[in-house]
């Protein structure tokens, strides 16, 4: 049955487009943060005091072109090091007699045993290469503070390696240019580790951390690497302490930074040579930076240069010769032998901070004793607030019903996030029973968010939509002030203390993500505060007095849609690597996946509008109107092959050789290719 469109639906339908342009052109602003597009790369002329995006790539192109097979036991590794070292002692040559310059190839051999999800591994190697580059001032000492910057040269197998992690390389190839030519003397060392072995579970950082002279001088370390051939470059883990973060929130010129990375990163399936140098072998002090997009080519055969994406190297390398240069002049540097002295009584030792970045245009940070205390505010506002409202006037008991109709309102509010994300994954369930292809959306990941993102708006007005009034506790006649009025501000209150309960949740677990709830929780403050006034000369029910408590949101819906779109994409482009799942179920999973994250994205960037804009949005003929929308989206998606030549399908050969003796050993080995199916 179709309900009848009269005139009271459009101001809803008014309000609904304006918000969807609202939401377009942040997504705009969103996706050329996240692809760098915002930043010029700097050409092969450069000013040699600058960092140069087209010098780094020239080093990328004859690492993965004119070498390429960089895996250990084939010539292209042993290439690839002689090359590296040919490029560092040709800057050693022209350096200023200020400086002295130290060139090492350290050749390694060990053992050791590491937990790699949930499994115990051992591993014995031999005859590996690293080579490092120690700059440091001429009257420097091999025991002063050292700061180690770190990437591998190697690749898996089947892949040119251009962004992973030759691109890494060729980032510390031009930061060592640019320290010898800017003329800048390091008033402490900087030591940069060429990694040799990092694919075969990080053995190159192993064999560094376990036998080499300069290991004990190391104050703060910065691990390079790569999971995509570009885009924004994020701090996924740092520490021990939150003095590797701070240093990173004062110096880096395009801030990419997320303390919620740290939070989500331990149950990755992978890992990177961080834990070598700050957990397994040492504490030192550091921080874990990645390429996170483009991952389409990660570990592939189309990890090629022409993949790269401008800009990316660019923000790289300023932000890492910024950092570099403040870890290096920082007082806080210390040793290993400085800092077992110091002990407890360091930076060192304290908890994880909380940080991010506002669209790399700034970062904020605060220590984890302010966030006890800045993350616990709102959620005290929300408990004491029936109390301003009614005590005075109205009493104790009033209050009391104020409360339980704010409660109501939280539970609504919780229960249309829920089925902001339970809808999609219904639907994709549901177009998975009529359609031949799952993963449509794999190659063009704007299908995700056309086919889901109304059908998770439809969950998230349902509440509303059913409860128009909430079922109130106060008493009406007593208050002087209509169904409507108290409604909307226990749903209002209701949204507000749902945040505020995701924030105190979030910190009494001890994660660093409540950020982004408690940066929703004060907005929808601000909002409130210019929204109330204008009641009283808009008018309770007039679309006006909504655009106030729109525009000081939009800062915070912004980054949400910064956040969570980030989010959509990268798992899109990382979900192609799960392999094939066990059939009948493994068909739906991916979809499943992939509903579920646009649904939670959605409900963290609409989430702080409906309860204000839900009294204009949930009406019948608008929820039709967005199921309309993603059948069509669904039957347009229905058009569209699952893979792409920019997307192309991953397929494993796997090819094992069993071995009988008193062992009984078998060996797997294993080669990764793409194909365009």
């Amino acid at each position: 049955m179709v309900s009848r469109f009269d005139a009271r639906d459009v101001p809803g339908f008014k309000l609904l487009f304006s918000l969807a342009v609202m939401y377009g052109l942040m997504s705009f602003v969103v996706h050329s943060v996240i692809y760098t597009k915002f930043i010029k790369p700097l050409g092969i002329d450069a000013p040699l005091d600058r960092f140069s995006e087209a010098r780094a790539v020239e080093h990328v192109r004859i690492l993965s072109h004119d070498i390429g097979n960089r895996q250990e036991g084939r010539p292209g590794l042993r290439a690839a090091a002689e090359y590296i070292k040919a490029q560092l002692e040709r800057m050693k040559e022209r350096a200023g007699s200020n400086i002295r310059i130290e060139i090492e190839e350290n050749v390694v051999s060990g053992s050791f045993a590491m937990l790699f999800l949930g499994h115990g591994i051992s591993f014995a190697y031999r005859n590996l290469t690293n080579i490092l580059m120690r700059i440091s001032s001429i009257d420097s000492k091999h025991s002063d503070p050292s700061v180690l910057v770190n990437a591998h040269f190697d690749t898996t197998l089947g892949s040119p390696g251009a962004a992973d992690c030759g691109s890494c390389v060729a980032s510390l190839l031009e930061i060592a240019r640019l320290i010898i030519d800017s003329g800048w003397v390091p008033p402490r060392p900087i030591i940069l580790l060429f990694n040799g072995a990092e694919e075969s579970f990080l053995l190159g950082a192993n064999g560094f951390m376990r036998t080499h002279k300069w290991r004990d001088s190391i104050g703060a370390f910065i691990n390079v690497e790569a999971t995509g051939t570009g885009g924004l470059d994020v701090v996924c883990q740092s520490g021990p302490g939150s003095w590797p973060s701070y240093v990173y929130a004062q110096s880096a010129i395009y801030p990419m930074a997320n303390s919620a990375a740290q939070d989500i990163f331990p149950v990755i399936p992978g890992d990177t040579d961080y834990r070598m140098f700050s957990q397994d072998y040492g504490s030192i002090p550091g921080l874990d930076i990645i390429f996170l997009f483009g991952g389409y080519h990660y570990h592939a055969s189309s990890d090629t240069v022409d993949r790269l994406l401008p800009g990316s190297m660019q923000a790289r390398g300023d932000n890492l010769y910024s950092t570099v240069r403040a870890f290096a002049e920082s007082s806080k540097l210390k040793n290993d032998h400085e800092r077992e002295s110091l002990g407890d009584a360091h930076d060192y030792n304290d908890e994880q901070a909380v940080f991010f970045d506002y669209l790399t245009w700034f970062m904020i940070f605060y220590s984890r004793r302010i966030a006890l205390v800045l993350h616990s505010i709102p959620i005290a506002i929300f408990l004491i607030m029936p109390f301003l409202l009614r005590m005075m006037n109205y009493g104790l008991y009033c209050c009391f019903a104020t409360f339980y109709d704010f409660v109501k309102g939280m539970i609504l509010h919780a229960t249309g996030i829920m089925l902001a994300i339970i809808f999609p994954v219904i639907f994709s369930i549901l177009r998975l029973l009529f359609s031949s292809y799952g993963m449509n959306w794999f190659a063009n990941p704007y299908l995700a968010f056309l086919m889901f993102t109304p059908i998770s708006l439809i969950g998230l007005l349902i509440p509303r939509t059913v409860f128009r009034v909430l079922p109130l506790s106060q008493d009406v006649s007593i208050l002087k002030t209509s169904k409507e009025a108290l409604s909307d501000e226990a749903r209002f209150w209701g949204a507000f203390g749902f945040y505020a309960l995701l924030t105190l949740a979030y910190l009494l677990a001890g994660f660093t993500g409540g950020f982004l709830t408690f940066f929703a929780s004060a907005s929808m403050l601000l909002a409130w505060i210019s929204f109330y006034p204008s009641i009283n000369f808009c008018g309770h029910q007039s679309v006006r007095s909504t655009v106030f408590y729109v525009i000081p949101l939009i800062p915070c819906l912004t980054h949400s849609v910064y956040f969570g779109g980030a989010l959509v994409q990268f798992f899109i482009e990382k979900i192609g690597m799960m392999g094939s799942l066990p059939p009948p179920y493994g068909f739906y999973i991916p979809d499943i996946v992939i509903a579920a994250t646009v649904g939670i994205a959605t409900g963290w960037s609409v989430g702080p509008l409906i309860s204000v804009c839900g009294n204009w949005l949930a009406r019948s003929t608008i929820l039709q109107f967005l199921l309309h929308l993603g059948v069509i989206a669904w039957a347009l998606s229905s058009q569209f092959f699952p893979y792409s030549t920019d997307a192309p399908k991953r397929v494993i050969l796997q090819h094992s050789f069993l071995t009988a003796g008193i062992s009984k050993t078998a060996v797997a080995i294993q080669k990764a290719s793409l194909k365009h199916v």
